[in-house]
């Protein structure tokens, strides 16, 4: 068995084409790969702002395109089958996706699945699904984010809602990864202001956690492979990433919130994010994420809400055991560690981070997102579950530990 200190893997989307204008060249690949026709996956909402139709200017007018806009927030599984049975009635050469985290899911998962006939949940790990390893596709498959903050364009997973149990789960495998992420800062201009702070405060805690994150062997602390992905807590290439990113997104994500045509604002949170969605889904996430699940799943708030209303608690509770690291968080984020204790160094990264929280207009605590305190103790009961995220934690957790912090964050 090999030390998982000196010995770790590192995965990313196939090919990554970022800047200003870059969307502009989408037609080009896709003409480099001989693609004759593409299924584009996106939202009715977003679709009708115009965004998506700048999005594909360059697509030549001989390529065939098809235009799928029923994906919806949190999307369930009754979306995915939707965007498949689109995929089958026309076999595109090629799936793009346009829009945020969820839009990019379903095409990553349309264009994976796309050969098959598996029930999707098939693909979910056990107990909900049954761990079917994801297939190889030759449909390939294109990312083009409108927001700077889930990182989906550079994940080998997919999040999918089962509403009738309260519940999120997630399809996780390297044939997730998109064939080409296709990053445009000026793709995410025209995002509202809370979609900004709220999608921003998600690549922050992506960037924080993944910073944060224990090291350990996947192989004996997670049951089940297709829970695995490649994640096995930081590494000094998953540390360049998030350092990064949190410089990147703690200086201009109130900038980019308070003027969304910041284009240098917005340049630098779209490369936050990439940053942090690559460092996370190598090293893995906390207890934020874990956290933030069920309560999404009862009380469908918004994913970048829900982690930056628990992430100061967290970085709490676990700052006992890596002073260092939120110390390093705090000089990140601006804060000033002189004369600072080592207790006092975590402290200041937690304040750091409700400091920005406040000044973008974030929900101060749970109980803004109609959390209250009968709900702890079934919160921490089903946050217990996933071990999948809690494993990276740098600091073990209990129920009774995870009541105390969703009490904290109240």
């Amino acid at each position: 068995m090999h030390d998982p200190e000196t010995v770790w893997d590192f995965a990313m989307a196939d090919q990554l084409k970022f800047g200003l204008e870059a969307s502009t060249e989408l037609g080009d690949e896709l003409e480099a790969r001989g693609v004759d026709s593409a299924l584009v996956v996106t939202d009715e909402q977003l679709r009708e702002t115009g965004v998506v139709e700048d999005a594909l200017s360059s697509v030549p007018a001989d390529l065939e395109v098809t235009i799928f806009e029923g994906v919806e927030p949190d999307p369930a599984v009754d979306v995915y089958e939707s965007a498949l049975e689109a995929a089958a009635d026309v076999d595109p050469d090629a799936i793009v996706g346009v829009g945020g985290g969820s839009s990019l899911d379903v095409a990553k998962v349309t264009g994976a699945l796309a050969d098959t006939d598996r029930d999707l949940l098939e693909y979910v790990a056990p107990p909900i699904g049954g761990g079917e390893p994801v297939p190889a596709s030759e449909t390939v498959v294109f990312a083009l984010p409108t927001t700077a903050g889930t990182g989906a364009e550079s994940s080998p997973a997919a999040v999918v809602s089962l509403p009738d149990r309260e519940l999120k789960v997630g399809i996780s495998s390297r044939h997730l990864y998109p064939d080409l992420a296709v990053v445009d800062p000026l793709l995410t201009v025209s995002l509202p202001p809370s979609i900004t702070a709220a999608s921003g405060m998600d690549a922050l805690t992506h960037a924080i956690e993944a910073y944060t994150t224990r090291r350990y062997d996947t192989k004996k602390s997670v049951e089940h492979a297709s829970e695995r992905a490649n994640y096995g807590g930081r590494t000094a290439m998953t540390d360049m990433y998030a350092k990064q990113a949190i410089e990147l997104i703690g200086g201009s994500l109130q900038r980019a919130v308070n003027n969304g045509e910041d284009v240098e604002a917005r340049r630098d949170m779209a490369l936050g994010s990439v940053l942090a969605g690559i460092a996370f889904t190598n090293a893995g996430l906390g207890a934020t994420h874990a956290m933030a699940y069920p309560i999404a799943g009862e009380n469908h708030t918004p994913h970048g809400v829900t982690v930056a209303a628990l992430l100061p608690s967290v970085m709490r509770y676990n700052a006992s055991t890596a002073y260092d690291r939120y110390g390093t968080i705090a000089e990140l984020l601006g804060e000033s560690l002189e004369g600072a204790s080592d207790r006092e160094a975590g402290e200041r990264a937690a304040i750091a981070v409700e400091s920005l929280c406040a000044d973008i207009g974030i929900p101060d605590g749970l109980a803004e997102l109609g959390v209250e305190d009968d709900d702890i103790p079934r919160l921490a009961e089903k946050t217990a579950e996933i071990q999948r995220l809690l494993i990276g934690n740098p600091r073990r957790v209990t129920t009774d530990d995870l009541e105390s912090i969703f009490a904290d964050a109240l």
